[in-house]
């Protein structure tokens, strides 16, 4: 095992403990992330994410997106996105159950704003989401609010951890238009200039819909950056 793998397994392993202890307790499910973002220019980035949940802690898997797209940076504080991706809902009581809540196909634009205020970071994310469902064509509209806090030593220029809370509300167009609430809260660390892991804890609550079960989740997300070299340099 290489120097890196042996950083990130040290670090998992004690933030992971009180997740499956607390899972233990209660219907715990699982939230994966897999993330890969190109930073082609100051101004321009790709991206290409895949998710898998489970409604226990690794068992009964129900759900798994992948997604792609790309970021146009406008400023330092502004990033415009747009990106589309399919997501798969499975009925519950087992992995991967047939037949499927809901096959999905998503297009949306999205705008993220962030601003610094003391040692903190505020972020605002607008999303517009256009759904082709099993059940038909939707829209939904989401807002997502959260706050960062760096702390630590520094590590390849930035603070080695940082603690993330935020807030997300899903609307629709349609009655009863609220759709969703989702709250999280995670700790990132930074492994390498390139490289963050991530753990945490998330719940959301839903209003009779089916494209999503679950309400409580243990995060377990993995990040890496690839920098063009011209760029770099």
């Amino acid at each position: 095992m290489g120097q890196l793998q042996q950083r990130i397994v040290g670090l998992f392993i004690p933030l992971l403990i009180p997740f499956f202890a607390l899972s233990q307790g209660m219907d715990l499910g699982t939230w994966n992330v897999l993330n890969i973002k190109y930073k082609h220019s100051k101004q321009l980035s790709f991206f290409a994410e895949g998710q898998l949940r489970s409604l226990k802690t690794y068992n009964q898997f129900h759900y798994h997106e992948y997604k792609g797209g790309i970021n146009f940076h406008i400023k330092q504080s502004a990033v415009f996105t747009l990106a589309a991706g399919s997501y798969q809902t499975y009925k519950e009581g087992g992995n991967f159950v047939l037949p499927k809540n809901n096959d999905e196909f998503r297009l949306w634009p999205q705008l993220l704003l962030t601003q610094k205020f003391t040692h903190f970071k505020i972020e605002q994310r607008y999303r517009a989401e256009m759904r082709w469902t099993n059940n038909g064509y939707r829209n939904r509209f989401r807002y997502r609010l959260g706050i960062a806090y760096p702390f630590g030593k520094k590590s390849n220029g930035d603070k080695a951890f940082q603690l993330n809370l935020n807030n997300e509300l899903f609307f629709t167009d349609r009655e009863p238009y609220f759709e969703r609430n989702r709250i999280q809260l995670t700790l990132n660390y930074k492994v390498t200039q390139n490289t963050s892991i991530q753990a945490g804890y998330l719940h959301q609550f839903d209003y009779r819909i089916n494209d999503e079960t679950g309400r409580d989740f243990m995060v377990i997300g993995f990040y890496y950056d690839f920098i063009n070299k011209k760029l770099k340099k």
